[in-house]
């Protein structure tokens, strides 16, 4: 993959290779290690026949570790517009568009020309649908189509070093650069990073606002309580208003009703839709309803797991730190952290497997009820991972610490080993003194110290998982070549025009894929640390301000160096996100309340004691706070929206009715069909006359373009598939034959 150095600096070794895609628009990384010779032909044979039979041209290209890349764009000018001008009718007919396409094809497409990521989100398309929908049908690691381990398209490097010195060299992102990253990215990206500069600027408020209290107000000041719980509120109801704002100048509003199915839905039985006459798929409610109460005791396993592991770290941290007067406390204070750090991913990856389970049972059918649904699982494990150390310190150490100190002998255990009598780990029955500063430090670890360590990794990890993943794959290629497979190097037989072109691909094969659903959990547990906490320590903002500059650069630099080049997407909104904002903004009003009322005055709260506290008071403050909070509010949300009625219902007849009359009056579903199907002509002839008319137009124009010549190797779907073939028969194993150590 490239990097910044290869992207600003001239290197002729790369030649174009970081400057031309050759006209390809995805490529399907095809791995056949673990199957044999016979399947792995067949596997490939359907492959290339399936996207023959939606108008797809493709190229087939030897790779490493028992793969091939088959390079794949629309075959045909006229296909590509079809699609283009169905998506946009389409979406007029669902009233994302205002206005109807002009009725020829070719003046609707001259007027609004196609965008990148218009046509890569079309192309994709073809290739994953269901072939009912008129797609290809192959889904990458699902069903037949195991050995398909990716399809991702390629960078734009040249737009990604322009872009990158761009967004690098401003404070600011203005309506332009956003427009640039929507026609490059898709608008599911824009709106992240919409949304990133939006929080960046409000942030300015409670950067200020909280240096100013810090300086003159003091930790825990009702005034700046009061005005961040305002500035919470302000800031969800104005990104609502933005959103929309962008959604409508992006001609993206109601998009999300336009849903994509999810290819592993299975359905129960079909129905007739009694409004529109459709046939319906359909999944009974009660059972899904069923399966989604599972969310409950999933909820509850989390709570348990997570919080049973963070509390059994926080007393043993409050053991050591406070209770044990032993050597080697300077190093045993960091066990619960080595716990913690070792401990915590990989129970935290189990229980977000059993979510990803847990909602493929659920069986949506839809991909952005299956998104929306798993987003609010991961937020429920972040929301605990996230805050509940925080929660123990401020609702249970502080005014519960004398009573519960004496119980904590039961973590000697730790400390055993390196005590050198009992006197040393002895808990005091009484006169334990808390540590006043513990939880404004523990805030500022995680809205400082954690911050930075999340960067890092985020830079990291994606490196060391790579270098992982590229040794597994040696691995099998090199246990395929003991059963009678080559594992050469395939690079020697590139074509040299081809070879650097070919070496980016491949590195690119081994990207991750982006997810912009992390970064997003990323900015919002950020602002919960905001609404939640920052009345400990005002400087909270300060801290997110100066991060999330940073961080917008890195998430560019992530996009464009470190991943995948993502999908472009469609969205109206940052969807399930959205109320999570609120839900932490509503939660703030009530534990800043909390906070302000046990350590307002001088700072240091009950002091281990909950005697002193007022139960009523207590209640009482965070009572009028949330009371407060939702007048403020404005509105109930999105309940009218989830009534059926009989005005919706023959509104939908109403429109079910015009998109089957304009589709027949206007595009004519024969002539969309005529631009697909049929695929690509199974191998032309070419009689002795056309090819020297051929070489002599070569000739005459240069010889042809290095795309021209790319596409021109191999001659309709026959000649792929021999190849491929001859790729698969040096490289897979050959059955039958075993190496002798496992013999």
């Amino acid at each position: 993959m490239a990097s910044v150095k290869s992207l600003y600096e001239p290197n002729s070794k790369a030649g174009n290779a970081l400057h031309t895609n050759l006209d390809v628009e995805y490529v399907i990384n095809y791995r056949f290690a673990t199957t044999g010779k016979a399947q792995a032909e067949e596997q490939f044979i359907k492959l290339i026949q399936a996207l023959n039979d939606v108008g797809l041209a493709t190229e087939v290209r030897n790779s490493e570790n028992c793969s091939l890349l088959i390079f794949v764009k629309v075959a045909s000018d006229k296909h590509l517009k079809a699609e283009v001008y169905r998506s946009r009718v389409q979406d007029w007919l669902y009233g994302v568009r205002t206005a109807a396409p002009e009725k020829d094809m070719q003046k609707a497409i001259n007027d609004e020309p196609v965008t990148e990521a218009e046509r890569l989100r079309l192309t994709y398309m073809l290739i994953t649908k269901s072939k009912g929908d008129g797609g290809a049908g192959i889904t990458p690691k699902e069903g037949e189509w195991k050995g398909v381990e990716s399809i991702f398209a390629l960078h734009d490097h040249t737009f990604n070093k322009a872009w990158i010195k761009d967004i690098t060299s401003k404070y600011f992102l203005n309506a332009e650069d956003l427009v640039a990253i929507k026609d490059k990215f898709g608008e599911k990206i824009a709106f992240y990073f919409s949304f990133l500069q939006s929080y960046f600027l409000f942030l300015t408020f409670p950067a200020g606002f909280g240096a100013f209290a810090w300086l003159i107000l003091g930790q825990f000041s009702p005034i700046y309580a009061i005005i961040n719980g305002l500035w919470c509120i302000v800031f969800v109801e104005y990104w609502k208003k933005q959103e929309t704002d962008l959604a409508v100048q992006w001609g993206v509003r109601g998009v999300s009703k336009i849903q994509r199915k999810r290819p592993a839905f299975q359905h129960e039985h079909i129905m007739t839709d009694p409004i529109t006459g459709e046939d319906v798929k359909i999944y009974s409610p009660a059972k899904r309803l069923a399966r989604q109460l599972l969310q409950v005791p999933f909820a509850l396993g989390a709570v348990l797991a997570l919080g049973s592991l963070i509390a059994t770290c926080f007393g043993i941290e409050i053991f050591i730190s406070e209770v044990y007067d032993g050597p080697f406390k300077a190093y045993l204070v960091f066990l619960p952290t080595v716990i913690l750090t070792t401990v915590m991913p990989t129970l935290s990856a189990l229980l977000t497997g059993f979510a990803s389970r847990l909602t493929d049972i659920e069986n949506y059918e839809t991909q952005d009820a299956y998104e929306a649904a798993m987003i609010s699982k991961i937020f429920i494990l972040n929301f605990i991972t996230s805050y509940l150390p925080i929660f123990l310190t401020a609702f249970v150490y502080v005014p519960f610490a004398q009573i519960i100190v004496p119980y904590l002998d039961v973590f000697q255990l730790a400390v055993m080993p390196f005590a050198e009598n009992e006197k040393q780990m002895s808990t005091p029955k009484v006169g334990f003194q808390i540590n006043p500063d513990r939880l404004k430090k523990q805030v500022i670890y995680f809205t400082v110290t954690a911050q930075i360590v999340s960067f890092a990794l985020e830079v990291l990890v994606p490196f060391a998982k790579r270098k992982v993943f590229h040794k597994v794959k040696e691995v099998q290629a090199d246990r395929a070549a003991k059963r009678g497979g080559d594992a050469g190097t395939v690079s020697m037989e590139d074509h040299p025009e081809e070879a650097e072109f070919l070496t980016r691909v491949r590195n690119e094969a081994e990207l991750d894929v982006y997810d912009v659903t992390t970064d997003f959990r990323e900015m919002v547990v950020q602002f919960g640390y905001l609404s939640l906490f920052s009345v400990v320590w005002p400087l909270t903002g300060v801290s997110f301000f100066i991060n999330n500059w940073i961080e917008l650069r890195g998430d560019a630099l992530k996009i464009a160096l470190e991943t995948q080049r993502p999908v472009p997407w469609r969205g109206d909104s940052i969807g399930p996100w959205l109320d999570a904002l609120g839900f932490l903004a509503w939660l703030g009003s009530l534990t800043s309340a909390a906070l302000v009322y046990l350590f307002s005055g001088d700072g240091l709260g009950p002091s281990g004691t909950p005697w002193n506290i007022k139960a009523w008071g207590l209640l009482l403050t965070m009572f009028f706070s949330e009371h407060i909070y939702l007048a403020v509010q404005l509105g109930v949300r999105k309940a009218l929206s989830k009534l059926d009625s009989p005005g919706l219902q023959k509104e939908r007849s109403e429109r079910y009715l015009v998109r089957k009359k304009y589709l027949e009056e206007s595009l004519g579903w024969e002539k969309a069909d005529d631009a697909a199907t049929g695929g690509i002509a199974a191998g032309e002839k070419f009689s002795p006359s056309a090819l020297e008319e051929e070489a002599r137009q070569s000739t005459l124009n240069g010889h042809g373009t290095p795309e021209e010549r790319f596409w021109g190797r191999q001659r309709g779907q026959v000649e792929t598939i021999a190849i491929g073939k001859s790729f698969i028969a040096k490289a897979a194993p050959q059955e039958g034959k075993e190496s002798k150590k496992e013999l």
